[in-house]
């Protein structure tokens, strides 16, 4: 593990990062205090690709119980009720 100051992680940011690709770990303090962290990323398993918004928004729906009533209706008694 490697620590550094606030001042060298800005003037040496792209030797950190390959440090860190190495499998280093680099700390930044801020006045002698650890403020962060930097670790190699792990990347998330490929097998499982996330589903698409659109995908999973028709899934919902399909679960949805009909709409029981007429919508016109509905919102025209809504507006009455509230004068």
């Amino acid at each position: 593990m490697r620590i550094v100051g606030l001042a060298e992680a800005k003037a040496q940011l792209s030797a950190l990062l390959e440090a860190v690709e190495m499998g280093d770990e680099v700390v930044i303090t801020r006045r002698g205090q650890p403020v962060a962290r930097l670790v190699r990323e792990i990347p998330a398993p490929v097998e499982e690709a996330p589903t698409p918004w659109l995908e999973r928004l028709r899934r919902f729906h399909d679960h949805q119980a009909p709409f029981p009533g007429d919508a016109v209706a509905l919102v025209g008694e809504l507006r009455r009720d509230r004068g």
